[in-house]
């Protein structure tokens, strides 16, 4: 081997740094630690216009996310969200809600850092069939941007539309076959604003029929199913 090349100048020893970096994120990555997945499902929300659960005002939802498997109980996972929320108070069952007739829907770009737990010990083989229930939490950042119909009738404080959120849950992962693992996911996001829906708190010219709950600030919630692909170490002969 002519080891004069690591000598030019054009193979500069930083080159050789990096090199040899890659080598060791793609030897870690097929021990099995690595996992990048993708799922779907309905997104809901729960705020002044909808002040409980309700499954009819249900979005769609998308998500992707990357894990490292620290052990086979905690992960570390890094995602983006993407989706909607809607509500109407016309499908409410209160009366001051159906009074006051507002709609809304959202678009919601989310991105988090997790932490999972699992129960079991959920091992990562080529040939074994596992499952373990998890439990997730962590702090994401979203940005969101809000139309109602009609719009409200006095004009709002200003709001900023970028915000902390904070993400927890529970789910279900199961092992497939070889790589592939799926995951079913409950997430609940935590905010700081009441203005989801662009009817919040500051408002204080606002008819009686406009006034929100100024107790709580909004929620939304995630409930997907997914895919995940593990890299594996293959072993030749």
């Amino acid at each position: 081997m002519n080891f004069q090349i690591f000598k030019s100048p054009n193979f500069p020893i930083k080159n050789c740094i990096v090199f040899l970096f890659l080598i060791t994120f793609v030897n870690k990555s097929h021990a099995q630690k690595v996992e990048i997945g993708a799922g779907v499902g309905t997104m809901l929300y729960k705020g002044d216009i909808s002040p409980s659960f309700n499954p009819i005002f249900s979005q769609f939802g998308g998500q992707f996310f990357f894990r490292y498997n620290l052990s086979n109980s905690v992960t570390f996972r890094a995602g983006a969200l993407l989706g909607s929320i809607s509500a109407d108070d016309t499908k409410v069952d209160d009366p001051f809600n159906q009074a006051r007739g507002y709609s809304f829907r959202t678009r919601i770009d989310e991105l988090n850092l997790l932490t999972e737990y699992n129960f079991f010990n959920y091992k990562y083989n080529r040939y074994h069939k596992d499952w373990s229930p998890y439990v997730f939490g962590g702090v994401g950042f979203m940005k969101f941007s809000p139309k109602t119909d009609p719009a409200p009738s006095q004009a709002l404080a200003p709001y900023n539309t970028n915000q902390v959120v904070f993400p927890y849950g529970a789910g279900i992962k199961y092992h497939l076959k070889g790589p592939w693992n799926l995951n079913l996911e409950f997430g609940s996001r935590y905010t700081l604003t009441d203005y989801l829906d662009n009817y919040g708190k500051d408002n204080p010219g606002a008819t009686k029929l406009e006034q929100s709950d100024y107790t709580r600030n909004d929620i939304y919630y995630f409930v997907s199913v997914g895919l995940t692909y593990k890299f594996m170490r293959i072993v030749c002969p």
